[in-house]
C-alpha cells in the first residue's frame, strides 16, 4: 500500500508564505495498491489536486471514505473531476443510515444555494452508501473497518487493510476519556478508549487529528480535537509502530510544525511523524 497525503490542514484552508511547506489544504488522503483502484478519504480541499492526478491517469473505479460531512472535508467534492467523467464510477461511503440518507446529506451542502452545483448535477457515476459504525466490509482490495469517534455531529475513524498491513485514520475525534481519566493519566483505559484501542492494534500506521496543542485542548474540550501526547499514547498502548500527526491547526506555521516535529523526532514504540502535502508512505513486503 501506499498512502499519500493532498490535504493535512484542518477547520479550513490556508494559504500564504508561512504554510507553503506543509501545505493549507483541507483532509484528503489517499490509499493504494499496485493493482487496484485508489481508496480516498475525506473530499477536503486536497481532493482537487488528487482528482486531476486521476483524472490524468485515466482512473475508472474510485472508492470514498468519509469520517463525516463539515465543510473542510467535503468542500472539495464538486472539484473531485473523476465525479465529471462518465467512464470513471466513484463510490461514496459516509455515516449515515442508507444510501438515500447519504445522499440527502451530501445534497444540504450541494444544493444549488451554498454551492452553484446540485447533488443532481454530479450525474450517476456517484454512487453514494451509508457506513454504520462497527462494520467490517471488503471494498475492492481492501477490508474497511469503522469505528464511531467525539465530534460535534459526530465522525467516522477507519482501519484499512490490505494483506498483512494496515493503516488506521482517525481525524476529528477528541479524546476518548474526560480529563483526569484514562490513558493520560496512567489509569486503565476508558471503555471507549478500549475500544478504540483494540481498533487501532499492531496498525503500521495510525493517522490521527493532532490540532491543538495540549494547553489548548483544555480550553476547547467540547470542540472535538486531539493533541499529540494523546494519539501517542494511543500508539503505543496499541503496538502502532507509527504515528502521524495530522488536521493541523489552521494557525499553525511551517515552523511551528518543524519545531513540533524536531519534539517528537526521537521517539521510538511508535514513531513519530507529521502529515505533509505531498508525502508518500510506502508500507511493502
Amino acid at each position: 500500500m501506499d498512502v499519500q497525503f493532498w490535504g493535512v490542514r484542518g477547520s479550513i484552508p490556508t494559504s500564504g508564505a508561512t504554510t507553503v511547506r506543509y501545505g493549507g489544504h483541507t483532509s484528503c488522503v489517499s490509499v493504494r495498491t499496485k493493482d487496484g483502484p485508489p481508496l480516498v478519504f475525506d473530499m477536503g480541499t486536497g481532493a482537487r489536486l488528487l482528482g486531476r492526478a486521476l483524472r490524468d491517469e485515466g482512473v475508472r473505479k474510485v472508492y470514498v471514505a468519509m469520517t463525516h460531512t463539515h465543510m473542510d472535508h467535503m468542500i472539495g467534492l464538486p472539484y473531485f473531476d473523476p465525479i465529471f467523467n462518465p467512464d470513471c464510477r466513484v463510490h461514496m461511503g459516509l455515516p449515515a443510515s442508507s444510501a438515500e440518507d447519504a445522499r440527502e446529506r451530501v445534497g444540504k451542502y450541494l444544493n444549488g444555494i451554498f454551492h452553484p452545483l446540485s447533488i443532481d448535477d454530479l450525474g450517476s457515476n456517484l454512487r453514494f452508501y451509508g457506513v454504520p459504525s462497527g462494520e467490517t466490509v471488503q471494498v475492492g482490495p481492501y477490508i474497511l473497518s469503522s469505528i464511531r469517534l467525539v465530534h460535534p455531529g459526530g465522525t467516522l475513524g477507519y482501519r484499512v487493510r490490505v494483506g498483512d498491513h494496515s493503516v488506521c485514520y482517525l481525524t476529528d475525534t477528541g479524546p476518548l476519556a474526560h480529563p483526569g481519566q484514562g490513558l493520560m493519566v496512567g489509569e486503565d483505559p476508558t471503555k471507549l478508549e478500549a475500544e478504540l484501542l483494540d481498533f487501532v492494534a499492531g496498525a503500521d500506521l495510525m493517522i490521527m487529528d493532532t490540532c491543538f496543542d495540549q494547553d489548548e485542548y483544555h480550553k476547547h474540550l467540547s470542540w472535538g480535537h486531539a493533541y499529540p501526547e494523546y494519539a501517542v499514547a494511543v500508539g503505543a498502548a496499541a503496538n502502532v509502530k507509527e504515528v502521524v500527526l495530522f488536521h493541523h491547526n489552521p494557525d499553525a506555521s511551517d515552523d511551528e510544525l518543524d519545531a513540533l516535529g524536531e519534539r517528537w523526532a526521537s521517539h521510538a514504540s511508535p514513531t513519530v511523524s507529521l502529515a505533509k502535502e505531498g508525502r508518500v508512505v510506502s508500507l511493502e513486503g
